[in-house]
């Protein structure tokens, strides 16, 4: 069969004198014809989930981060990583490793909050055989560990603070000396810290030093939490029943509502907390997933309204603090949906799609 498409009609000629073939191309031909007219290529694509390094996202901000770990992998100055628990800022540094000139080398992890801050210059430095009771042999330390590589000292804030001073004492002339020794050893390391903690408030509080904490963020770099990335639930959820699928040999699927409901909760314990509520609904789900709502069964942060304004608790899911927004100047607006639209900075499509999601929470009549 040939298909020739004439540029006066845009009718498609077909030539063959074979009966069956020519019901068969007509077949064929009325679908191509389909498509030239609406420009139709088929169903659309689902969108993929990217995969960069240790970590996986397609949302704007994701894609924004790995442009900015392009720029800083390359370089040896040291990164400060912020973000909440959960979101994934070991993988950060680990992709950070990875795509780095020392990639070839280590990677030592460092949680500092579960170092003894009687061990704590041992563990980083080593130290020498006698040089205190119970050394009885030559220990070495996380940075000579990670001679060449990376050195991820994750909850930083949680440090000692006479470890501090000597942290910040290595940084400042790239060498140290092991507890008990004389030798002086090179720092070959990239620093890369990490807190869940505002690094402003733990300087304020004296927890933290104002001069380690310049140190260390030479490059600042911000895990957003999930809820920011709500593009990417749904597919990290795949993502994660993908995995299990393919570690137990079943084909287990999510349902719609479980979709449905996995848009809408608020993942406080973000990423981590999505890959448990997949785990735990595959354990408990037959061929189906389904996803219990047990996150949003939790006492709502306050919100006050006086006087035409609103007042919100620091630390509301943002998710929570919209939707308290929109319904307070609905009720501001006496219920007028056009006004309130406006009001916001939105549109009305907007405002009503927004009502959809709502619709457990009275909402005044229109005007």
């Amino acid at each position: 069969m040939s298909l020739q498409k004439t540029s006066c009609d845009d009718r498609i000629n077909l030539v063959g004198d074979d009966p069956v073939a020519r019901s068969s191309n007509l077949r064929d031909a009325a679908r191509v014809l389909h498509a030239v007219e609406t420009g139709s290529r088929g169903p659309a694509t689902p969108p993929a989930l990217r995969q960069f390094g240790a970590l996986y996202g397609s949302s704007a901000v994701m894609c924004a981060l790995y442009e900015q770990v392009d720029k800083v992998a390359g370089t040896d100055a040291p990164v400060l990583i912020c973000g909440e628990s959960g979101t994934g800022k070991e993988l950060l540094a680990q992709t950070l490793h990875s795509r780095s000139s020392r990639k070839a080398a280590p990677f030592i992890p460092v949680n500092c909050g579960a170092v003894s801050a009687q061990l704590s210059e041992s563990e980083l430095f080593g130290h020498e055989k006698g040089s205190f009771t119970g050394a009885h042999q030559r220990h070495i330390g996380y940075f000579e560990r990670a001679c060449g590589g990376t050195l991820f000292l994750d909850e930083v804030t949680e440090m000692p603070p006479e470890m501090q001073v000597k942290l910040l004492r290595v940084l400042e002339t790239g060498t140290f000396y092991r507890v008990g020794g004389t030798e002086q050893i090179k720092a070959d390391v990239r620093i890369i810290a990490a807190t869940n903690r505002a690094l402003d408030s733990a300087v304020q509080s004296g927890d933290f030093r104002e001069d380690l904490m310049y140190r260390l963020a030479v490059v600042p770099l911000c895990m957003p939490p999930l809820r920011e990335r709500e593009e990417d639930i749904v597919l990290l959820a795949q993502h994660f029943l993908a995995q299990l699928n393919t570690q137990h040999g079943s084909a287990k699927t999510l349902s719609r509502m479980a979709l449905n409901l996995l848009r809408e909760q608020p993942w406080r314990g973000n990423v981590r907390e999505l890959k448990n509520a997949i785990l735990r609904a595959y354990i408990l789900s037959d061929q189906t997933l389904t996803i219990e709502p047990q996150c949003r069964q939790r006492t709502s942060d306050p919100v006050l309204t006086s006087e035409g304004c609103l007042q919100i608790a620091v630390g509301m899911p943002l998710a929570e603090a919209q939707r308290a927004l929109i319904v307070a100047t609905l009720e501001h607006c006496e219920g007028n949906k056009r006004d309130a639209a406006e009001r916001l900075g939105i549109s009305l499509k907007t405002l009503y799609n927004r009502l959809a999601l709502y619709d457990s929470q009275t909402i005044p009549a229109a005007a």
